[in-house]
Protein backbone atom coordinates (compact mmCIF):
# COMPACT_ATOMS: atom_id res chain seq x y z
CA UNK A 1 0.00 0.00 0.00
CA UNK A 2 1.17 3.51 -0.75
CA UNK A 3 0.08 6.90 0.56
CA UNK A 4 -0.42 10.07 -1.45
CA UNK A 5 -0.70 13.44 0.27
CA UNK A 6 -2.32 16.38 -1.48
CA UNK A 7 -2.92 19.97 -0.48
CA UNK A 8 -6.26 21.16 -1.90
CA UNK A 9 -8.10 24.47 -2.18
CA UNK A 10 -11.71 25.21 -1.19
CA UNK A 11 -12.14 22.72 1.68
CA UNK A 12 -14.29 24.74 4.06
CA UNK A 13 -16.75 22.45 5.85
CA UNK A 14 -17.81 18.90 6.66
CA UNK A 15 -19.83 18.86 3.43
CA UNK A 16 -16.63 19.45 1.48
CA UNK A 17 -14.97 16.57 3.34
CA UNK A 18 -17.93 14.31 2.49
CA UNK A 19 -17.82 15.35 -1.19
CA UNK A 20 -14.12 14.50 -1.43
CA UNK A 21 -14.54 11.13 0.29
CA UNK A 22 -17.53 10.28 -1.91
CA UNK A 23 -15.66 11.18 -5.11
CA UNK A 24 -12.66 9.07 -4.13
CA UNK A 25 -14.85 6.13 -3.05
CA UNK A 26 -15.43 5.50 -6.77
CA UNK A 27 -11.83 4.26 -7.08
CA UNK A 28 -11.52 0.57 -6.16
CA UNK A 29 -7.80 0.87 -5.44
CA UNK A 30 -8.26 3.42 -2.62
CA UNK A 31 -8.50 1.97 0.89
CA UNK A 32 -8.63 5.05 3.13
CA UNK A 33 -9.08 8.79 2.74
CA UNK A 34 -8.31 11.31 5.47
CA UNK A 35 -9.24 14.98 5.02
CA UNK A 36 -8.11 17.86 7.26
CA UNK A 37 -10.37 20.81 6.49
CA UNK A 38 -8.26 23.21 8.59
CA UNK A 39 -5.15 22.91 6.42
CA UNK A 40 -6.61 21.43 3.21
CA UNK A 41 -4.51 18.28 3.46
CA UNK A 42 -5.85 15.05 2.00
CA UNK A 43 -4.13 11.71 2.62
CA UNK A 44 -5.07 8.87 0.31
CA UNK A 45 -3.93 5.30 0.96
CA UNK A 46 -4.25 2.52 -1.57
CA UNK A 47 -2.52 0.63 -4.33
CA UNK A 48 -1.33 1.87 -7.72
CA UNK A 49 -2.35 5.45 -6.96
CA UNK A 50 -2.14 7.77 -9.97
CA UNK A 51 -1.77 11.34 -8.72
CA UNK A 52 -2.86 13.01 -11.97
CA UNK A 53 -6.07 10.98 -12.18
CA UNK A 54 -6.96 11.76 -8.56
CA UNK A 55 -6.08 15.46 -8.83
CA UNK A 56 -8.12 15.74 -12.04
CA UNK A 57 -11.14 14.11 -10.34
CA UNK A 58 -10.90 16.39 -7.29
CA UNK A 59 -10.42 19.48 -9.47
CA UNK A 60 -13.51 18.56 -11.48
CA UNK A 61 -15.65 18.68 -8.33
CA UNK A 62 -14.21 22.01 -7.16
CA UNK A 63 -11.14 21.10 -5.10
CA UNK A 64 -8.01 21.89 -7.16
CA UNK A 65 -4.54 21.15 -5.87
CA UNK A 66 -2.72 24.08 -4.27
CA UNK A 67 0.39 25.10 -6.12
CA UNK A 68 3.31 25.99 -3.87
CA UNK A 69 5.93 28.38 -5.16
CA UNK A 70 9.29 28.66 -3.38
Amino acid sequence: METLELKLKNIKCDGCVANIKEALAAFNNIETVSVNKENGKVSIAGTSLQKKVLVDKLSAIGYPEKTIFN
